[in-house]
């Protein structure tokens, strides 16, 4: 596809569970002159490296909330895929200033990155828990999710163009609940249920890449893309994995 010819594109959180499969599908399907894999963990870069044997692979240690690294690192690039994220519901909760600086402070430097360095499109990936937020992961991502809108206003016209794709719980990702479910269910212990109704949507990885990957190439300013998702229950959900599981 000629949107991705010669093009750089470049992947806050890029080590992350989604960010390397974003990268691996976009290396596998595209002629990208560049993919920039950008986070401040060093570890998941060398692990990355070891597993990706691409070329035009490039890995950079930086922290969104260091809007100078972001500047330099931002030089050049195309496109960016906003995957960086404080993610994990209680350790945000626990933890609120370093889920501010990071879900809010970092989306806005990157913000304002982008119109430095005049990129051309800049997509947020976002949560179903945006939408009327009950704790401080939804509540920072809705609050990302509106600078990010906001920074259309800031580019105008032919300036850079920012998009949000929103959706639920991919299965299987790194501190989701099949998981840690899972690994209780091996130990034999009892699953913990916040509440016998509630529910989750459900997408699989696949799904989430080309999602992520078909909201890039077809968002308009202030675009907001959200799929159709199967949801189950989250006792149903433990009933697949085993349906003589205790829970309380």
């Amino acid at each position: 596809m000629k949107f991705y010819d010669n093009k750089t594109i470049l992947i806050t959180g890029g080590t992350g569970s989604i960010g390397s499969r974003i990268a691996k599908y976009l290396q596998k399907n595209y002629k990208l002159k560049k993919i920039i894999i950008f986070s401040r963990d060093e570890q998941k870069h060398f692990e990355m490296q070891k597993n990706f044997h691409f070329k035009n692979v490039r890995y950079l240690i930086g922290d969104i909330r260091d809007y100078r690294r972001l500047v330099m690192a931002l030089n050049g690039v195309d496109f960016v895929i906003h995957a960086a994220a404080q993610k994990h519901v209680e350790m945000s909760e626990y933890n609120p200033q370093e889920c501010i600086k990071t879900n809010v402070n970092g989306t806005q430097n990157l913000i304002e990155a982008c119109l430095t360095n005049n990129v051309k499109k800049c997509l947020l990936i976002s949560t179903d828990k945006a939408v009327n937020p009950v704790n401080l992961y939804g509540a920072s991502k809705l609050v990302a999710e509106k600078i990010i809108l906001g920074g259309n206003a800031l580019s105008g016209r032919n300036g850079t163009i920012f998009g949000i794709v929103r959706y639920g719980n991919v299965l299987g990702s790194k501190g989701s609940i099949l998981p840690y479910f899972s690994i209780l269910n091996k130990e034999k212990k009892k699953i913990p249920i916040t509440h016998q109704d509630m529910t989750r949507f459900w997408i699989s990885y696949d799904e989430a890449v080309k999602l992520i990957n078909s909201s890039l190439i077809n968002s308009r300013r202030g675009d907001i893309f959200i799929p159709i998702l199967n949801s189950i229950k989250i006792t149903q959900f433990v009933k697949i994995i085993n349906p003589k599981a205790k829970i309380y």
